[in-house]
């Protein structure tokens, strides 16, 4: 499934092409984040079930690991499935339970065979026991892995992640001058992971729909009328493009040498939070 292939041996390939377009203004994404939009949509325009939607989405997930793998990316959040998701009818929801199953049995080997660490944000409380075994044996399986991180959102709120790290600043006793954003962000479910650099939102939706809202403070967006399961390298191309064009400035002013660096310097540059 997942090539170990880089761009360093793959002259000429879009992998190649799509690192040099982002480091010819001397960055490149250390960390993606996907809302994975347009998968019921891709399926009413095809007079198919929405369940086709979300198979051929599923499907697209595959493709799209190796090929940001291939491009560098050591980190890539997908949002799965969100708290507000289960207002949905339940004719919709387990058949999407169950088709998460399937891929995790299918998918697990290669991405354990390939370097790639699963981890998981969000409540796997309201989850079946056996969805919850599978994802929390995927997680163990895969987390001395370090070639790429993939996160997956599934039933995650970002409003419902800062409540919960609230709560347990609480619980843990910390006076109000104790709490500060390195202490709160050491309780969100990322924590350990660098922000997001870049957001993409496929199918023309222009929101954060309660995804990473703390991690998101500084990224940058990009936003396509693509539907996801149709979003391919091509796709990916040209958001990571259009991220290698954007003066990243975390609040500072933009260099005038035009390479993309912030006034903040290094340490905010490149993937890395911007110095508080």
């Amino acid at each position: 499934m997942l090539s170990r292939r880089s761009k360093a041996t793959s002259n000429g390939t879009k992998a190649s092409n799509a690192s040099q377009s982002s480091e010819a203004h001397g960055v490149c994404p250390q960390h993606v984040a996907i809302i994975m939009d347009g998968n019921r949509r891709w399926a009413e325009e095809r007079g198919l079930p929405r369940q086709a939607g979300y198979r051929a989405g599923t499907e697209n997930i595959r493709r799209l690991i190796q090929a940001f793998a291939e491009r560098d990316v050591r980190y890539l959040t997908l949002f799965a499935f969100s708290t507000e998701n289960w207002k949905r009818p339940k004719s919709e929801i387990n058949p999407l339970f169950r088709l998460i199953g399937r891929v995790i049995d299918r998918e697990l080997n290669a991405l354990h065979e390939n370097g790639v660490r699963l981890v998981h944000i969000g409540n796997l409380a309201p989850l079946s026991d056996d969805l919850q075994r599978r994802i929390r044996n995927a997680i163990e399986i895969t987390k001395h892995n370090d070639r790429m991180t993939v996160c997956v959102a599934f039933n995650y709120g970002g409003r419902a992640e800062i409540v919960e790290a609230v709560k347990q600043l609480v619980a843990d006793g910390l006076a109000p001058d104790e709490v500060t954003e390195d202490r709160l962000e050491s309780y969100l479910g990322t924590h350990g992971m660098p922000d997001p650099d870049l957001v993409i939102r496929t199918s023309g939706e222009m929101r954060l729909s309660n995804f990473l809202i703390w991690q998101t403070a500084y990224s940058e967006f990009y936003t396509t009328p693509v539907y996801w399961p149709d979003f391919d390298e091509a796709e990916i191309d040209h958001a990571l493009a259009a991220y290698g064009t954007r003066g990243r400035r975390f609040g500072g002013y933009e260099d005038v040498s035009g390479n993309g660096a912030s006034s903040n310097g290094a340490a905010a540059h490149n993937g890395a939070r911007a110095a508080l």
